[in-house]
């Protein structure tokens, strides 16, 4: 059904001439009025009658007129609800990150995009914890245009950059005797408990891996599965824990703990922008990954690296 038809009836039912009709929208009148005939046959009996030199609505015109006024208004929200999703002004962006990256760096990045695209909408999708490598189940099935990552992944047709260097921070309690310490080497604390997320997690992996680069096996005292409880652990003093820094300028005290910087090779991390490769994205969308990439993008947290 030609929705040009149901929008040209519906303005002579509410009084509008042929002529007018056809002056609104540019066509002829004789293009109007095949309009309504085909939209007469199509609904299988008279809508319009004329009465002098107006047309009227009959009793079927009458029934039909209330659902056409409510289809042309769904249709016009719903067109509108597009209009939207596809202005890079004003879509709407589905990012994935784990939660490590939720406390710092996904709001300056927001904040920072929306300083050029104030109405662009977010919908944010927290990542599960897994071992390095693999994207999340929310790219992988589509439902997020982009994630951000803490270490390099790779699968079919997805892309990975580099975006920023996190470092790795040793936290200890506040009583700790190296708590006052400006830095620390991981030998320094080889015999102490160490606090671990629970695997699978990269954070873990890496962790053992720079023990073992500086000698020792650690001894893994507790274990959790997020890092907001290995920091509490750390604040009640039952051991230390190699952290992200996320954000924080190192040596530093931060929820009841100290952050210290580790010298040791390799204590940082990668943090990465991921999206699938030949899948487009609406302009908003492009527009975001296209700034997370951007070499300015950074630079405002270039003094956290």
């Amino acid at each position: 059904m030609d929705t040009d038809a149901l929008r040209w009836f519906q303005l002579v039912a509410d009084g509008y001439t042929v002529t007018e009709v056809s002056e609104v929208f540019g066509v002829s009148q004789p293009g109007v009025s095949r309009a309504l005939a085909r939209l007469e046959k199509e609904v299988g009996t008279p809508l319009l009658r004329r009465s002098g030199r107006v047309l009227r609505m009959t009793h079927a015109g009458v029934a039909f007129k209330r659902h056409v006024d409510s289809l042309v208004n769904d249709l016009d929200d719903g067109l509108a609800a597009v209009s939207e999703l596809v202005d890079p002004e004003a879509g709407v962006v589905t990012l994935a990150f784990p939660l490590s990256l939720g406390s710092w760096l996904v709001p300056r990045l927001i904040t920072d995009f929306r300083r050029e695209h104030p109405r662009v909408k977010f919908v944010l999708l927290r990542t599960a914890v897994g071992e390095s490598g693999r994207v999340s189940q929310h790219l992988a099935t589509r439902s997020a245009d982009v994630e951000l990552t803490t270490h390099r992944v790779h699968g079919p047709d997805v892309e990975w950059r580099r975006v920023l260097v996190e470092p790795l921070v040793l936290a200890v309690g506040l009583a700790h005797p190296l708590a006052s310490r400006d830095e620390v080497s991981l030998s320094e604390v080889a015999s102490e408990p160490f606090i671990m997320r629970r695997a699978p997690s990269g954070m873990r992996g890496q962790t053992l891996d720079l023990c073992h680069a500086a000698g020792f096996e650690p001894e893994v005292e507790l274990e959790a599965d997020d890092l907001l409880t290995v920091r509490g652990l750390v604040a009640a003093g039952l051991g230390v824990a190699v952290v992200p820094a996320m954000g924080l300028p190192a040596p530093t005290t931060f929820a009841r703990s100290r952050l210290l910087p580790i010298v040791d090779a390799g204590a940082h991390r990668e943090v990465g922008v991921a999206w699938v490769r030949g899948r487009p994205l609406l302009p908003s969308g492009e527009a975001f990954r296209h700034f997370v990439l951007a070499d300015g993008a950074m630079d405002a947290h270039a003094h956290h690296e």
